[in-house]
């Protein structure tokens, strides 16, 4: 199986943050609400790192209980920027292929969907923006991979980020993904 993180990697750029705007263009009112919780979460997340950035991304999404159709929404965020996926990706995809992203899956499910794809993503509940357990990002990412696919190979893995140096590790290939560039994992396949 080959696996792929999602923003930055398959999608350009960040869906969470597209999904953000497309619900403040079509919903001001209800996101404007969530804007002081999720500077002060910013701020705070700058100063402490990422550790919290699950709360972050639940400040950023409080926005969500005050949206009548939120899976409505979705699917026409979907509708507009799914031409967003990487044509590179779109070229190799395989059926057995499967996204792994901390982005909440609610959001991401059509678009996998779409692509026949499985996925792996951060549970967050689409009517409260609240995240069940963890933020599906660096060592979470490889704990649900190991917990649903135990022992699956990974053939190739391909990131934007460092940070999934754990799922790398993992995989027979690695690759980071610079803007449409694939470029070796750092220090990854030495000695195979």
């Amino acid at each position: 199986m080959n696996v792929y993180d999602f923003d930055q990697t398959v999608f350009n750029p960040d869906c969470s943050f597209c999904f953000f705007l497309y619900s403040l263009r079509h919903h001001p009112r209800a996101v404007s609400t969530a804007l002081p919780v999720a500077f002060w979460q910013l701020l705070l997340f700058l100063k402490n790192g990422k550790k919290d950035a699950k709360k972050l991304k639940e400040a950023l999404f409080s926005y969500l209980n005050r949206i009548d159709d939120v899976l409505g929404l979705v699917d026409s965020f979907w509708e507009e920027n799914f031409s967003r996926i990487e044509p590179w990706y779109l070229e190799q995809k395989r059926d057995d292929d499967l996204i792994i992203s901390a982005s909440p899956a609610f959001l991401l499910e059509p678009a996998a969907e779409k692509l026949g794809v499985r996925l792996l993503a951060t549970p967050m509940n689409p009517y409260t923006g609240k995240i069940h357990g963890k933020n599906c990002h660096d060592q979470e990412k490889l704990r649900r991979f190991r917990e649903k696919y135990a022992e699956a190979a990974v053939e190739e893995f391909y990131s934007d980020s460092l940070s999934d140096a754990p799922m790398a590790e993992i995989a027979h290939r690695a690759f980071l993904v610079v803007g449409t560039e694939r470029k070796v994992w750092p220090e990854k396949n030495k000695g195979r």
